[in-house]
């Protein structure tokens, strides 16, 4: 019984309860995997900046009643603030990733000895699949297709998760993951970028959620890339207005953290937050 109070995420969107953070202590963009880090790439991180900002944003998810649990920080992984990425939770099973990306390898190892010593069960993903790319909403699983997620890890996954329907989802890789381009806010309402999308797929989803569209200018600064904690309560930058006021508009009420610094690497709250546990 112990085992299944610990991890439970069968929505994107019910009240969070625990979540892995990493603080970005060592971040750098070292190597360029996507457009956002091609333009920062000079200009880098600011490591007590980032530092600050997170901080701010760990202090919000406990205010909010969530139990954080912080992986260490290590020199080696400049990206490993970006949990989301290296595991990701259906139900009541933990997935550790199998990263794409060289400069990212050797995150997967560090969470697996984080869950053992946290004695949280875990199984591991392989032929590649990345967390970023895995959506949860009730018995559905949309994973996004790309060259950091594999078709034949998705096969994999409906081996794993049989009473999920595994809805493929391919995009503009340049966009790094799904959840850059598509988000889940509620079981009505989602958020999406279609220009990154087929009108095939972007038909498909508008059947099933009422999407707020991400102009392009937002989705560098990645409007995309919201955190829902339950209760129709999501963390969003303040520099996305046009997202922000869209999102009041239905109905939610948003968390503002400015989030400007870690953006620079291509990656937002969701992407710096990993929930084991929903209810």
């Amino acid at each position: 019984m112990e085992e299944s109070q610990q991890t439970n995420c069968n929505t994107e969107y019910e009240p969070l309860k625990r979540v892995i953070l990493c603080q970005p202590e060592f971040m750098a963009i070292e190597d360029v995997i996507n457009d956002v880090q091609k333009k920062y790439k000079d200009e880098n991180i600011d490591i007590d900046l980032a530092m600050k900002q997170h901080a701010e944003f760990e202090k919000l998810l406990i205010a909010h009643g969530v139990e954080v649990i912080k992986l260490p920080a290590s020199e080696q992984f400049p990206e490993q603030v970006f949990t989301r990425d290296i595991g990701f939770t259906v139900g009541e099973d933990v997935f550790v990733a199998e990263m794409a990306s060289d400069i990212r390898k050797g995150e997967e190892e560090a969470l697996e000895e984080f869950l053992e010593d946290e004695e949280i069960p875990y199984q591991t993903t392989i032929d590649r699949v990345e967390g970023g790319d895995v959506i949860v909403d009730r018995n559905r699983v949309y994973v996004g297709i790309s060259s950091r997620t594999s078709e034949k890890a998705v096969r994999n996954l409906q081996k794993d998760l049989p009473e999920y329907d595994i809805i493929r989802i391919p995009f503009n890789e340049k966009y790094l993951h799904l959840d850059c381009v598509f988000n889940i806010l509620s079981p009505t309402v989602g958020l999406i970028f279609p220009e990154a999308l087929t009108k095939e797929i972007v038909d498909k989803l508008s059947a099933e959620y009422d999407l707020i569209e991400v102009s392009a200018d937002e989705q560098f600064t990645m409007g995309t890339n919201v955190l829902s904690i339950g209760n129709r309560k999501v963390f969003s930058l303040p520099q996305n207005k046009k997202v922000n006021e869209a999102m009041r508009a239905k109905g939610f009420e948003v968390i503002e953290v400015d989030f400007s610094e870690i953006i620079k690497s291509g990656g937002s709250f969701r992407c710096c937050s990993m929930p084991l546990k929903r209810e």
